[in-house]
């Protein structure tokens, strides 16, 4: 008996051990895991086309989690807060103004996609047909809706004080010989307001995704500007722990099936390559 009491301090002490070690070794598991997960936000267009990347990669012991965003603004605070590794919504000239605004620690990771936009309409043919104080909807962020005014401008519809300012503003319109009253709605509800409207800036996935025009049937479309293509945005401190967004990034370029999924939700000839 009294062997059994001498033995039994030495009992608790490896078992008391043998735990220490199965929690070390449970949050090693957990870290590992972790560090093979890979967080990305993204606007809804980009749902299948990021969603086959995640495939892609899954097969190399990279699992990515896609979280949806419904606007602008919340998924740079969930990069700022560290809520998700990276997002994947924004163009250069949107990202450069959102660090300005906020001052968060923002960081282009690699480039992806881009896409036209252009002006549609499901009333007039042509530019020449819009009446006097036609009803034109642009978006009403600072950047898209510069982006709107700067296309019209291109349209010869209005004039603008200075045509290369990234963040003109109504203001800034010169001439507007027609008096067009501007309509500002957020940038993925300017597909749905064609039907009230006399004319809209558009976007080609916005409208696949809202069915309510032809991205190929706009009536004036912007030239290529690679200052326009989507980034993959990190903090700048962000690690990229086993390359997980790098690997990412390199599959997304080089997919036959992102070209694929491209062509069908923004229309063959309407998108670019933003690192080439």
């Amino acid at each position: 008996m009294s062997g059994l009491l001498k033995s039994r301090p030495l009992i608790i002490s490896f078992v008391v051990v043998l735990a220490i070690f199965g929690l070390a070794g449970y949050r090693y598991i957990q870290q590992k895991n972790q560090d093979n997960v890979l967080t990305i936000g993204i606007s809804p267009p980009y749902k299948d086309l990021l969603q086959s990347v995640a495939d892609d990669v899954e097969k190399q012991g990279i699992h990515v989690k896609l979280v949806e965003f419904s606007d602008w603004q919340a998924p740079n605070i969930a990069v700022q807060n560290g809520d998700i590794d990276a997002n994947f919504f924004q163009q250069s000239v949107y990202l450069k103004n959102a660090i300005r605004q906020t001052h968060f620690n923002l960081h282009a990771f690699a480039v992806g996609t881009g896409s036209h936009v252009g002006l549609y309409s499901k009333k007039y043919h042509s530019l020449a047909e819009l009446p006097e104080h036609a009803r034109i909807v642009i978006p009403s962020d600072p950047v898209n809706l510069a982006r709107a005014l700067i296309l019209l401008d291109k349209a010869k519809l209005i004039q603008l004080k200075d045509a290369k300012n990234e963040l003109s503003t109504r203001q800034d319109i010169i001439s507007n010989p027609k008096q067009f009253q501007f309509v500002e709605v957020e940038g993925p509800q300017t597909a749905r307001a064609i039907d009230d409207a006399d004319l809209i800036f558009g976007y080609p996935h916005y409208l696949k995704m809202a069915k309510t025009a032809n991205p190929k049937d706009a009536l004036f479309l912007d030239p290529i500007d690679k200052k326009y293509a989507i980034l993959f945005v990190t903090r700048g401190d962000y690690q990229d722990k086993n390359q997980k967004l790098a690997t990412f990034v390199q599959t997304f370029q080089h997919s036959a099936k992102v070209q694929q999924i491209l062509d069908k939700d923004f229309g063959q000839g309407l998108w670019f390559k933003g690192w080439q």
